[in-house]
C-alpha cells in the first residue's frame, strides 16, 4: 500500500512540475508576443505621423521653392500601395533623405517656421522609431529563441507559433536571401 501511495504522490508531483513549467513557458511566449504587438502598433502610429509631416513639408517645399511636385510622386503614391510597415518605413526614409538634400540646396527653407517645426518633428519621430524598432527586434529575438529551444519549442509547435521576422525585413528562417542585401 505504501508503494502505491509513494508512486501516486510521485506521479502527482511530476505532473504538477510539468504543469508549472508549461505555464511559465507559455506565459513567457505570450508576454513576448504582446510586447512585439505593442511595438508594431507604436511603429505603425509613428509611421503615420511621419507620413503626415512629410506631406506638410512637401507642401511647404513646393510652395516656397522651384522644386517640381513630381519629385514627390513616391510620397503621393504611398497611400495607395498595400505594403508592409517595413517597406513603408524604407520609402519614407528615402523621401526624408530627398528632403534633406533639398534643404541643403535651399537653405532659405530653414527660415520658414512651419518647415522648421515639421522638420524637427520628423527628427523626433525618427528617434522614437529607432528606439521602438530596437525594442521590437529585442523581443523578437527573445521570442525566436524560445520558439527554437527545447522545451519551449514543443509548446510553440502545439500552439502553432512561428518565428517572427525582425523589423529590418530580414528573416533568418525563410529561403529569401535577397533580404540580407543592402
Amino acid at each position: 500500500m505504501n508503494e502505491v501511495l509513494t508512486f501516486f504522490l510521485t506521479f502527482v508531483v511530476l505532473i504538477g512540475v510539468i504543469i508549472i513549467i508549461y505555464i511559465i513557458l507559455y506565459n513567457n511566449l505570450q508576454a513576448y508576443k504582446i510586447k512585439i504587438n505593442e511595438a508594431e502598433n507604436v511603429i505603425d502610429d509613428l509611421l503615420r505621423k511621419k507620413y503626415d509631416s512629410l506631406i506638410t513639408i512637401k507642401k511647404i517645399i513646393i510652395e516656397k521653392t522651384d522644386i517640381d511636385k513630381k519629385a514627390f510622386n513616391n510620397l503621393n503614391n504611398l497611400k495607395d500601395q498595400n505594403i508592409s510597415s517595413f517597406d513603408f518605413e524604407r520609402k519614407l526614409t528615402t523621401i526624408n533623405k530627398l528632403i534633406e538634400q533639398i534643404l541643403l540646396d535651399h537653405s532659405k527653407l530653414e527660415e520658414e517656421e512651419n518647415f522648421s517645426q515639421e522638420y524637427e518633428d520628423i527628427f523626433k519621430l525618427n528617434e522614437r522609431l529607432e528606439a521602438t524598432k530596437n525594442f521590437y527586434n529585442r523581443y523578437t529575438s527573445l521570442l525566436n529563441k524560445l520558439i527554437k529551444n527545447f522545451p519551449s519549442n514543443i509548446l510553440a509547435k502545439v500552439h502553432h507559433l512561428e518565428p517572427h521576422a525582425y523589423f529590418d525585413g530580414k528573416d533568418l528562417y525563410d529561403n529569401n536571401k535577397e533580404d540580407f542585401k543592402l
